[in-house]
Parts: structure tokens; sequence; C-alpha cells
């Protein structure tokens, strides 16, 4: 299977994982998903398919520039995801209530749980023979 096609299945199934918290917390466990305050914010399934397909991309997209780049870029891209996942949880410090705050921490360590070992375990471009 090619790198493309490996990373875009990693990228449907990083989408997948918060989409099935959602179905959970909102439907299953009739949980609303709202955050507090002027304005408040009902989070819908269609904002996770959103949010989570373009974070997914972005990575995607940076890792790709980074491996052109430099030779170390997938320990690169691997450190940045890891930092913008610690600084994700900054946006869950808001006034909401506690399962929606459980609720997105498991959305956002989800999605980097499957996305940032899949992009980085695709295989390898092959080098050009001269």
């Amino acid at each position: 299977m090619r790198r493309a096609a490996i990373r875009g299945s990693v990228v449907i199934a990083a989408v997948a994982v918060p989409v099935f918290v959602w179905i959970v917390t909102v439907p299953l466990l009739g949980h609303r998903l709202r955050v507090e305050g002027p304005p408040s914010l009902e989070i819908r399934v269609g904002t996770v398919i959103v949010l989570a397909l373009a974070a997914a991309l972005a990575g995607w997209a940076l890792l790709a520039a980074l491996e052109r780049l430099t030779r170390h870029g997938r320990t690169v891209w691997t450190v940045a995801a890891l930092v913008t996942l610690a600084g994700s949880f900054v946006l869950l410090t808001g006034p909401m209530a506690t399962a929606t705050r459980t609720s997105l921490a498991l959305m956002h360590l989800g999605l980097a749980a499957v996305l940032i070992p899949g992009m980085t375990r695709a295989p390898v471009a092959l080098e050009k023979r001269t």
C-alpha cells in the first residue's frame, strides 16, 4: 500500500475516534457538549468532524513538508504533534461541565493516539535511483 493511501486511511481513522466519542456522549449518554460563556457554544457532530479533519490534514501537510526539508522530519513532527496536543488542553480550561471537559479531552487524546503513530509508521518513500 502506498504511503499516501496509508496516511489517508490514518486521517479517516483519526477523525472517526472523536466522532465515536461524540456519539457515545451525546446520543447514547444524553449529555450536551456545551462550552459556557459569552457566547455559549454547543459542540455538534459536524463541528467535531470539521475540526478533527482540519487538524489531521494540517498534521499530514506539516509532516510531508518536514520530510522534504530535513532528514529528521518524522522526529520533528512527532515532537510538534505532542506539543500541539499538550497545548490543546489549554482550551479545556474554560467554563464547561466535567462531562464536556472529559469528552473533549478524550477526543483530543483519541485523535492524537491514532494520528501520531499512524503517520509516522507509513513507509518511507523510495529513493530515486540514478
